[in-house]
């Protein structure tokens, strides 16, 4: 799957595991830098919320040049999807060589079940951090990696329906993190959550 400026075009199917998020590869000291941003952006986003801090306040904390933390991460969004990176390689694994019905092992609609709820989960304890790095630019949700693997995944687990690349996407715009956190205080976790498996029941 490829993508342009403005979201997705189709492309020939990729296997799930060469869609995985891989770890960074860096110097040392690189490493030492971004483990010391991660660290304080975590603590602070935490303390005070993802919207009330600015980079200013990230770079001092984790003691770097201003300079230093834009050059790697960009913006307040590319911060964000960092935070997010490792947490997402979690899921990933777990979808790949897991237990089932996460992981392989169990009927596709229980794997469905499983990864909708595992996703609505994670979705619902990172939603700020998900929210900024999905609409930091128009379409910027779809050129994020984990996206093609989550997409992927359920296009493959949705075989028989009629059209699975796009039922899977159907189903991803419900897990939307702008979408969520707008009818979330509305409709409340267990409703959301409910509605969504529904979905996925008809669907398949």
């Amino acid at each position: 799957m490829t993508h342009d400026s403005n979201g997705l075009r189709s492309a020939l199917p990729v296997p799930l595991e060469l869609l995985r998020t891989p770890p960074p590869k860096e110097r040392a000291d690189a490493a030492r830098n971004r483990a010391a941003v991660l660290e304080a952006a975590a603590r602070l986003f935490a303390e005070y919320g993802v919207e009330a801090v600015s980079m200013d306040q990230v770079a001092a904390a984790a003691g770097v040049g201003k300079g230093t933390l834009f050059r790697r991460f960009g913006d307040k969004s590319g911060l964000a999807a960092a935070l997010l990176d490792t947490r997402e390689r979690v899921l990933q694994e777990a979808v790949l060589h897991g237990p089932p019905p996460l992981g392989p092992g169990a009927p596709a609609d229980e794997r469905l079940t499983a990864f909708l709820n595992a996703y609505f989960d994670y979705l619902l304890e990172h939603l700020a951090l998900v929210r900024m790095s999905e609409t930091a630019t128009p379409g910027a949700r779809y050129r994020i990696g984990a996206y093609r693997f989550w997409h992927r995944h359920l296009a493959i687990l949705l075989a028989t329906a009629p059209d699975p690349d796009h039922t899977a996407h159907a189903l991803l715009a419900g897990l939307a993190a702008d979408h969520v956190a707008a009818l979330l205080p509305e409709l409340g976790e267990q409703r959301m959550r409910t509605g969504l498996l529904r979905l996925t029941r008809l669907a398949m």
